[in-house]
């Protein structure tokens, strides 16, 4: 499955729009390394155990986004987003959402 940013793929022709889609989780640090995170934010410095929280919830919205891609039949997602929120303090939803289209 191709997923861009972009609103049209280069050298491929969107023969139909499927429709918005989307994939989400919600994700939060146990408590050691919230603790961990905390120290590290006190002397400075990347809060590593968070950077790792949002990648592995990227990939696992982009993963849903792409299944609910899957399910429509489509070949790409277009002008594919990212959305976070903070849910409750130390948990953070990732929101993947895109168009999804059959390429000619």
């Amino acid at each position: 499955m191709l997923v861009v940013t972009s609103e049209k793929i280069e050298g491929k022709k969107i023969i139909e729009t499927l429709g918005l889609v989307k994939g989400n989780t919600v994700r939060a640090k146990w408590i050691g390394k919230d603790i961990l995170a905390a120290l590290r934010n006190i002397v400075g410095g990347e809060l590593r155990e968070y950077t790792e929280m949002l990648n592995d919830a990227r990939e696992e919205s982009i993963h849903r986004m792409v299944k609910n891609a899957e399910k429509l039949g489509a070949d790409a997602v277009i002008s594919a987003r990212f959305m976070t929120s903070q849910t409750m303090s130390g948990a953070a939803e990732l929101l993947a959402y895109g168009t999804a289209v059959k390429l000619g």
